[in-house]
């Protein structure tokens, strides 16, 4: 048998095989960003995949940027996360909620006018979808120095409401161009306070905030999510001698707080994976699958190589609730449909067929 069925403990997380369910954005939520029953259907269905990251969940209204994305900071919110987590939790799995405050990925349009805020007042290159249409980002409010402090108790909020709802955890996203990831890159920080300038200022907010929640809820239940210059959304960080000292600086903070897992997206064979693995000293997630399809042969490779403990797998998910059972038994799989990705209703969604229902 492979190493890629073996167990782990990861955390608080008894795990039944080396690899996971990645966070995928499905804009389905309901009104007043609440997760719908489908939502619970969806989930369940994948729990086979012993630990399940969600999809990005805003920790506040400011923090949300695509249409209809779930939160988690109202009661109707934790409701209707708590019908996800008992769905998931009938079915044997596991299940974080992955905490995404977007930052200037943003438009007031999809969040009922709310303002955009980001590190610096930088707009963000490209457009964003809204209900009416593409439009440009906006200009983003640079968040004052007394303001970061709310910040981290947005994203301690969330995490408590996460385990009111009967979730296992949280992760945080520190990545992909986001709010946190804006603060680490300096192309889109350039404060002048003590959260900008130098590597460890710009890794500042993201170590208060892994603190934090992790005193709120337990280190145990709290991964967090990095990208190194991933470059996308016009976060870039185009220097590997920055890229190196900030995310040193960044695991170094949080390395003591021994959270659940790091992961990371970028290529798992890397000197600076190695480095910052070797540096948080515990369990290391990678997602090496970003721009292409993780399929078994590469998880195979990535555990059977120790590149990592743990792969996050996104698209073979997607289209397959039991893919665990298929890549037990080398079963044929479903192919993912990208037209039906984002927003809609049941169609390609909760409709992809198990091995069950097809021999049925």
């Amino acid at each position: 048998m492979t190493a890629v069925f073996e167990p782990i403990k990861v955390g608080s997380f008894d795990l039944p095989q080396r690899f996971v369910m990645a966070p995928l954005t499905r804009n389905r939520a309901g009104a007043g960003q609440v997760p719908r029953d489908i939502a619970a259907t969806y989930y369940a269905q994948r729990a086979g995949a012993g630990l399940i990251i969600t999809e990005g969940t805003q920790p506040s209204a400011v923090g949300q940027g695509y249409l209809d994305t779930p939160g988690i900071h109202t009661p109707e919110q934790i409701e209707g996360w708590r019908t996800v987590a008992d769905a998931v939790h009938a079915e044997g799995g596991s299940i974080v909620v992955q905490l995404m405050h977007v930052g200037r990925i943003a438009h007031p349009d999809n969040k009922a006018g709310l303002e955009t805020v980001a590190p610096s007042a930088i707009r963000a290159p490209g457009e964003m979808v809204t209900a009416t249409g593409r439009v440009e980002h906006v200009l983003p409010r640079a968040l004052e120095t007394a303001e970061l402090p709310g910040i981290v108790a947005e994203f301690v909020h969330a995490a408590k409401s996460a385990i009111e709802a009967g979730l296992d955890g949280v992760e945080i996203h520190a990545a992909n161009g986001y709010l946190l990831h804006q603060f680490l890159a300096p192309s889109s920080n350039q404060r002048t306070d003590e959260y900008g300038g130098a590597p460890a200022n710009r890794a500042r907010l993201v170590i208060e905030v892994a603190e934090a929640v992790a005193e709120a809820i337990g280190a145990d239940r709290v991964g967090i999510r990095i990208s190194p210059a991933h470059n996308i959304q016009g976060v870039l960080e185009e220097d590997p001698a920055d890229v190196q000292a900030t995310y040193r600086a960044l695991i170094d903070g949080i390395a003591p707080l021994e959270l659940a897992y790091l992961s990371i997206l970028a290529d798992p064979s890397s000197e600076l994976v190695a480095d910052l693995r070797a540096r948080f000293g515990g369990a290391l997630m990678v997602n090496s699958g970003f721009a292409n399809v993780t399929n078994f042969a590469e998880v195979e490779r990535i555990i059977g190589s120790n590149q990592a403990d743990l792969v996050a797998v996104g698209r073979e998910f997607l289209a397959n609730p039991d893919l665990v059972q298929r890549w037990r038994t080398g079963a044929e799989l479903n192919t993912p449909n990208p037209a039906t990705f984002y927003g809609g209703g049941a169609e390609g969604y909760i409709d992809y067929p198990t091995l069950e229902q097809l021999a049925g």
